[in-house]
């Protein structure tokens, strides 16, 4: 089963050009989704990863892909 993992261009606590390709490389084969989440409150305080259903969210970019990594199919 494929994961379905999605980032907020908007999200002003991660850099795009720095967390797909860690998202990539923790979910090869994976097609990561950009775009607004309709998550506006805690994406405008937070780093956050929606994937599989879930909405994972840190302090920080790196926080936030290590939660990630436990919930990669």
């Amino acid at each position: 089963m494929a994961n379905d993992i999605r980032v907020c261009e908007k999200c002003n606590h991660i850099r795009l050009k720095s967390i797909v390709p860690k998202l990539e490389k923790m979910a090869p084969g994976t097609e990561i989704k950009i775009g607004c989440k309709s998550y506006c409150g805690p994406c405008a305080k937070r780093a956050f990863v929606f994937i599989n259903g879930r909405y994972i969210s840190a302090p920080s970019e790196e926080e936030v892909l290590a939660k990630v990594a436990k919930f990669v199919k």
